[in-house]
């Protein structure tokens, strides 16, 4: 079994910056594309960043120019980098990752719980 959990979520004024954190543990031998997702009240899930083992990421349009996403593989983490943020961030921020791990072969997919970020004065 392989679990995620996000941390660095909170309240930041218009402007500000945060760091979120997503760490995965379990018996796992590689994680291959690690994403970043967020879901606003009354919106669908939406992908923030992802980034693939080789370092290789894909941004929103929304956030392009004020997020970074990064990776330490040997400490199975992902991290978003978040600057000038806005309102309109403001969503629970999921992390999810693609996982082989246990006696499987092949990736699956895992979801963390969440975390949320509030833009505001």
């Amino acid at each position: 079994q392989v679990q995620l959990v996000e941390s660095g979520g909170g309240l930041v004024q218009p402007g500000g910056s945060l760091r979120l954190s997503c760490a995965a543990a379990g018996s796992i031998s590689s994680i291959n594309v690690m994403g970043w997702y967020r879901q606003a009240p009354g919106k669908e899930r939406e992908l923030v960043a992802d980034i693939t083992r080789g370092g290789s990421t894909k941004y929103a349009d929304s956030v392009k120019g004020r997020f970074i996403s990064s990776r330490d593989n040997a400490k199975n983490t992902v991290y978003l980098q978040m600057t000038s943020l806005k309102p309109e961030d403001t969503a629970n921020y999921y992390c999810r990752m693609n996982v082989v791990a246990g006696i499987y072969s092949y990736g699956m997919t895992y979801w963390g719980k969440g975390t949320l970020v509030t833009v505001s004065s």
